[in-house]
């Protein structure tokens, strides 16, 4: 019946994303069939793909990529880290240089011997058993189709490839320091996004990923001593047994060296999968949500860790569905491998058992996973997004009623003092450096969302991240998409704030000045010193203990957040953001003031809070 309500509950989230906004979406379905040989770390294999071109624009040529060319010495994804590790972006407590070196990276990949690099080769593609023209370009191949894609057609391609898994140095490959044998991520040629903007043929420089909505089946065989786990739900559990089988069932001995293991992951933009003879599995049945099952290197130091994995997720998903949205599918798989936390449709690769890694890639579910922002322009968009959305969560789990996100904001606070700051706009791959790249992404990202809260009232903010879920989940949305869901939710006109807080690199700092009495009026004085202008919180604690909120709008908002909470409020006029200073006039006398205060709820992200607060003698 669990498992009727799951398959329900997706069959209406698919039906109903083609009721959502008029956003037109390419379609794909892979058959992939892969040959692994572990005593070479070689595969080949094969792909059969119906791809359905519903734009309006006849395609001439299509796009794969290639992700695992990169992991070959001279390639641009090698040459951009060594060039990244000779910038110096700080100093440690010992006084040596800090350099932007990707530390998973560094020049590993010029290091590379033959037998460790990776490859991707792709024998031939064909439409109606033509052989199409190939043009590699390192990590992207271009298709000159012998007939154009025409618009709203389907097409289908027979694919033959194969490929070398490198040692691993970033999210894909062998062997990693915890000694997992296979972390296949990027591991087929990958058909490339076209979209509302054209082609997304980005080269695998660094990070960040695009995908066109699909349903998966994949059938790996592999030596039937490895333990596989992946995307989307395993159909012959009974056959591959490990704990996948149903309960009571005897698992059959294969006769041969191998066994196939076959997946399928239905409306997913991407397929993971890791393999090692060594894994073991924990399986938590989460009433009205998925099947999870936690994958890992067998080592009993490591076993209440990974135990903890489970549990937290059990514990985390009613308060994540009722924030964020329910998660639609039917499982989803912790898997340790890979390098730090990566995540991907249905499973994350983890390094090890880190609860706030494993929140954080679940999370990504949501905003990478489901909503499936273009990563490559709005880097921020997931990766910032889900760090608010983990630093929520786990908050949540701790009963922690405080700030959540102090360090996200100092993190930002760092990036904006740097100098070496660039607008959250630059494409994920043309950052000037690692650290402006993770600081805006991450940091600055989650800022973002907890900032808005402060403009629209965090409880309007929940209603919009509600709608968004609903509005936009399969639909790779941007940003506009995101401001337009606030507006519409709070009321209040909000692109202002993208304007100033994607695209430029202005701050925020807001101070107090004069305070003065006039008719027995206070009269105090606020300075817009920074050349971002915001909405305006400011609280004052009298000298008999009571306490007043002063709410200032600015004038590009067109609105008012709603009160926040049971301290008398009074809205005054608006600030016009063209004006440095405001005066804010209060009915009650100086020397009945204790402290003033702006935002008392540090969420504005204001870099200098030193001038944000005075007691008065």
């Amino acid at each position: 019946m669990k498992k009727l309500n799951v398959l329900s509950l997706f069959l209406v989230l698919v039906v109903t994303a083609h009721a959502q906004p008029d956003r037109r979406q390419q379609r794909i379905k892979y058959v992939i069939n892969v040959d692994m040989n572990v005593a070479a770390n070689q595969f080949t294999g094969t792909e059969k793909i119906d791809y359905w071109n519903n734009s309006p624009d006849t395609l001439n040529r299509i796009f794969f990529h290639l992700y695992w060319n990169a992991f070959q010495p001279g390639s641009m994804m090698d040459v951009r880290s060594q060039e990244l590790g000779k910038t110096v972006v700080g100093r440690d407590k010992q006084g040596n240089d800090v350099r932007d070196w990707d530390s998973r990276v560094t020049d590993r990949i010029s290091k590379l011997q033959p037998n460790e690099i990776g490859y991707q080769k792709v024998k031939y593609i064909k439409i109606n058993g033509i052989a199409q023209k190939l043009i590699e370009h390192e990590t992207i191949l271009e298709v000159d189709l012998d007939k154009a894609l025409l618009p709203h057609s389907k097409t289908s391609l027979d694919i033959a490839f194969e490929a070398q898994v490198p040692l691993q140095v970033r999210r894909s490959g062998r062997d990693n320091e915890e000694g997992i044998r296979y972390s296949m991520s990027q591991w087929y040629p990958k058909m490339v996004e076209y979209d509302y903007q054209g082609w997304n043929a980005n080269p695998y420089i660094a990070r960040e990923f695009y995908g066109v909505w699909g349903d998966y089946d994949v059938n790996i065989t592999i030596d039937k001593t490895y333990m596989l786990a992946g995307s989307g739900t395993i159909q012959n559990p009974n056959e591959v047994g490990f704990g996948y089988q149903a309960d009571n069932v005897r698992i059959k001995a294969p006769e041969g060296k191998t066994i196939t293991w076959k997946f399928s992951a239905p409306n997913v933009h991407d397929f993971v999968w890791a393999a090692d003879p060594t894994y073991t599995m924990q399986k938590r049945q989460i009433q009205n949500g998925p099947l999870i099952y936690v994958v890992y290197k067998q080592v009993d130091s490591m076993e209440k860790k990974w135990n903890a994995v489970a549990d937290t997720a059990v514990s985390a998903y009613p308060f994540i569905a009722k924030t964020f949205g329910a998660y639609p599918y039917k499982n989803y798989s912790f898997i340790q491998g890979g390098d730090g936390g990566m995540e991907y449709p249905n499973a994350t690769l983890l390094k090890n058992a880190s609860i706030g890694t494993a929140i954080h890639e679940w999370m990504h579910s949501w905003y990478q996973g489901m909503l499936g922002t273009n990563e490559s322009l709005y880097p921020w968009m997931d990766e910032g997004f889900t760090t608010y959305a983990e630093l929520r969560t786990s908050a949540w789990l701790k009963k922690d009623t405080g700030f959540a996100y102090t360090n996200a904001y100092a993190s930002y606070f760092r990036l904006a003092k740097s100098k070496m700051e660039e607008p959250m706009s630059t494409h994920s791959d043309h950052y000037n450096t690692n650290y402006a790249y993770s600081s805006a992404a991450y940091s600055k990202g989650a800022v973002f969302m907890a900032q808005l809260g402060y403009i629209v009232g965090d409880s309007v903010l929940d209603k919009i991240l509600l709608e968004y879920y609903n509005q936009w989940r399969f639909k790779h949305p941007n940003i506009n998409d995101f401001i337009r869901i606030a507006e519409k939710v709070s009321g209040i006109e909000l692109q202002w704030y993208k304007e100033y807080w994607v695209y430029t690199t202005k701050t925020i700092d807001y101070a107090i000045g004069d305070i003065t009495t006039e008719n027995g009026t206070a009269k105090i004085t606020l300075n817009r010193v920074g050349l971002m202008p915001m909405p305006v919180d400011v609280l004052i604690t009298y000298k008999d203990g009571t306490k007043e909120m002063h709410y200032i709008p600015m004038n590009l908002m067109y609105g008012a957040k709603p009160a926040e909470d049971a301290i008398p409020r009074i809205t005054h006029n608006e600030w016009k953001w063209v004006n440095h200073g405001y005066t804010l006039e209060i009915k009650r006398n100086v020397g009945e003031i204790k402290e003033i205060e702006i935002d008392p709820s540090k969420r504005l992200a204001d870099v200098n809070r030193v001038n944000n607060k005075i007691t008065v003698p």
